[in-house]
């Protein structure tokens, strides 16, 4: 079975008949063909198959995890790829990254949303842990869900993207996380994630080493 989804997730990706002076990758998803510019000088701007996981979870799921009008913010957006997906499954998307990611992030966006979305998604500068009260105000900004894929790897920001993800989430917001493990310190990093978050394993993809979770505040009962 599982390799049988993987087929399938792999299956919407598909590449040029033709080469040209612009490098892209092409994927089927929410009834759309999508055309991604990627840049292999920066692990940034590749698409990884956490992403594609993702997306395939967001369209295969689209009544039990309705975005229509939902304010969805991605952190690590990379090439935008989920973040157009979840556009054009009817959400109001933030999609956040480094500075210098911002350039291809808004080609890829606004090519691939321009007319296609009900709402135009917004592309917005997040350095994990950084000006997070004064880019992203708590009282007023509210997401529904916040969206990651990838976002855990060899870097030296964990402690960064712990807080990023504690400053973003309140109590009602839903985190799905797709993390594809490759050393002992992502082990860790989810450790210590479930000391803030309730953490579900809602898809597992062994072939793939790759996990997707549901997460939510552990102290959001009480609140």
């Amino acid at each position: 079975e599982d390799e049988q989804i993987v087929a399938e997730i792999m299956g919407r990706r598909f590449f040029p008949a033709l080469l040209t002076h612009k490098t892209w990758e092409g994927f089927h998803f929410a009834g759309h063909e999508i055309r991604i510019t990627e840049a292999t000088d920066c692990y940034g701007a590749v698409v990884w198959p956490s992403a594609l996981v993702l997306c395939y979870f967001l369209e295969t799921n689209s009544k039990q995890c309705n975005l229509v009008d939902k304010n969805v913010i991605e952190i690590g957006a990379g090439t935008g790829l989920v973040s157009i997906v979840a556009s054009l499954l009817g959400a109001l998307v933030t999609a956040t990254d480094l500075p210098e990611l911002l350039g291809n992030l808004q080609h890829n966006v606004l090519q691939n949303t321009k007319q296609k979305c009900k709402h135009q998604p917004c592309v917005k500068e997040l350095s994990w842990g950084i000006d997070l009260e004064k880019n992203f105000p708590r009282s007023s900004c509210h997401f529904d869900y916040i969206m990651a894929a990838d976002v855990v790897y060899h870097h030296p920001f964990l402690d960064e993207l712990l807080l990023t993800f504690d400053h973003l989430c309140k109590n009602d917001t839903v985190i799905l996380w797709a993390m594809k493990f490759r050393l002992e310190s992502e082990n860790q990093f989810v450790d210590r994630f479930q000391t803030l978050f309730d953490l579900e394993m809602i898809s597992n993809f062994p072939s793939l080493n790759i996990a997707l979770y549901k997460a939510m505040r552990k102290d959001r009962m009480k609140a």
